[in-house]
């Protein structure tokens, strides 16, 4: 695994994307910057990030004979990745919010961006950018959901944020491509139900009845059951039909 450190830089996944314009890349080259000036999330979002403070990395892969059809199990592996890396830490009420992000009690700590290169109807490679929030103890007042580790570690008492040493990144680091790489394999494998009921056994609100809320701002009752072939996230209603979404069609109310 080839890691390439930088500290700074517009994007680790565009950067890692215009790496592999030019040359060849080993799989499993890794890009970890100490500052992301224009870091990128779901739904065209910028990942916000204190330098030095956050873990801001992109991973890229390669895929032999892997079906666009089957990305929503790429998404499990990488999810379950970061989730079980970070879990070693013993936050509480660790979960994962459909699609990709990590939460602690609520809060998001981290969160996944993956962009595909495709061949007809196969995933020929990708790149994994992946932040996770460690260090830091403010965030912007528009983020009220965004938390670090070390934040949600010294709510829960373990540590006090202003006396301990910081959580050490490099060490965080090696935890989650450690965990990637074993994923990855079992994703190659094709061991695609084992990804799929270790996903679901931690979906964050699963079975949950709760409030939604609809890009037209329409409030429904309902509650998470699974994910569809397509990666949609299903949701069973009162009158018990189930409705599937798409990342950028409902939200927790």
């Amino acid at each position: 695994m080839k890691i390439i450190k930088l500290n700074a830089i517009d994007s680790t996944n565009s950067f890692l994307k215009d790496m592999a314009s030019k040359v060849a890349l080993d799989n499993l080259t890794v890009v970890v910057a100490k500052k992301q000036t224009a870091g990128r999330g779901q739904r065209n979002t910028r990942w916000n990030s204190q330098a030095g403070k956050a873990l801001t990395f992109s991973v890229y892969t390669k895929f032999d004979d892997f079906l666009v059809a089957d990305y929503k199990y790429l998404n499990y592996a990488v999810s379950l990745a970061v989730y079980q890396a970070i879990n070693m830490l013993n936050l509480s009420r660790l979960t994962i919010k459909w699609p990709n992000d990590i939460l602690s009690e609520n809060k998001k700590i981290a969160g996944i961006l993956i962009e595909n290169s495709l061949i007809t109807d196969k995933i020929n490679t990708a790149i994994i950018g992946i932040g996770v929030n460690v260090n830091q103890n403010k965030f912007p007042k528009d983020l009220p959901n965004a938390s670090s580790i070390k934040k949600m570690l010294a709510q829960k008492q373990v540590i006090n944020p202003d006396i301990d040493n910081n959580i050490d990144l490099d060490f965080l680091l090696d935890k989650i491509l450690v965990s990637l790489a074993k994923k990855l394999e079992i994703l190659h494998q094709k061991e695609y139900q084992l990804l799929e009921n270790d996903y679901l056994s931690v979906l964050y609100k699963k079975n949950v009845p709760s409030m939604f809320k609809t890009t037209q701002n329409t409030l429904f009752m309902g509650k998470i059951i699974g994910v569809s072939k397509i990666g949609n996230l299903q949701i069973e209603l009162e009158n018990e039909t189930i409705q599937e979404f798409g990342i950028k069609e409902v939200s927790f109310a």
